[in-house]
Formats: C-alpha cells, sequence, structure tokens
C-alpha cells in the first residue's frame, strides 16, 4: 500500500508486479533469477481522486502511456524485493511531481539603479571595443 496522506492511499491491489529477467551483466545468476521488476499502474481504475488523475495524465514522462497506465522497469539491485521497493517509491515519487502545486510567479521589474547600472556598463563596454578599432591619422 501507497500512502500519500490520511484520506489518500493506493491499495496493493492495484499496484501490478511482474517478475522478469533483468538485463545486462550479472554472473551466473542473470540467466536463472528473476530478479528485476515491471510495475504496472492504471491510472484510470486507480482509486486516486479524480484531480489527481487528470494531473497524472496530464504529466509530460515517458513512462505513463497513452492508455494512462504508468510503467516503472526496476533492475538496479540484485534482489527482486529490493527491486519492488524501488519500483515502489519511484511511482510514489512519480505521482508526487505530478500532482505537486506550482507556486504562482509574481511579476516583479527592474529599479531604477539597476538599470542606469546596466546601460552604463553597456556605454562603457561599446567605448572600450569602439577604442580598438583601426585609428585614423
Amino acid at each position: 500500500m501507497l500512502k500519500f496522506s490520511n484520506t489518500i492511499q493506493i491499495p496493493a491491489e492495484e499496484i501490478d508486479f511482474q517478475a522478469i529477467r533483468a538485463q545486462g551483466s550479472g554472473g551466473q545468476n542473470v540467466n536463472k533469477v528473476s530478479t528485476a521488476i515491471h510495475l504496472r499502474f492504471d491510472i484510470c481504475a486507480s482509486s486516486l481522486p479524480e484531480t489527481w488523475k487528470e494531473k497524472l495524465l496530464a504529466f509530460p514522462d515517458q513512462r505513463i502511456s497513452s492508455d494512462g497506465i504508468i510503467v516503472i522497469k526496476a533492475q538496479t539491485h540484485n534482489s527482486q524485493e529490493k527491486n519492488r521497493s524501488d519500483a515502489l517509491e519511484r511511482l510514489h515519487q512519480l505521482i508526487l511531481d505530478a500532482t505537486k502545486v506550482q507556486k504562482k510567479r509574481k511579476a516583479t521589474r527592474p529599479t531604477r539603479s539597476s538599470q542606469i547600472k546596466r546601460v552604463d556598463s553597456k556605454k562603457k563596454r561599446s567605448q572600450i571595443k569602439a577604442g580598438r578599432g583601426k585609428v585614423d591619422y
């Protein structure tokens, strides 16, 4: 079970785990044991609030398919349990990132003195560059 708050949580039945063989080098174990985990989570069929579902479906992430299914592959560890907990943690972080409320940007203006300093430095730089030109006798 993934818990986000006292009211919002995902039951374990909604998350589908599948053990698969990991890619890459791993010694003698790699061809015999399925240690990698394929996590699948259907956003539309989940018990998440509707606003969270909408934010997740609109979130630009390659792990979210066009059908609304999150697919996470965890294969960094040598044990199936560690990969399972890693996949759950990544799912938890993905949902938190998608549902985070963005701060409103406050419009600001540069101060008068900063504007004057900027123009003065541009003028000074222009004079330096103009002094490098060809000298006319």
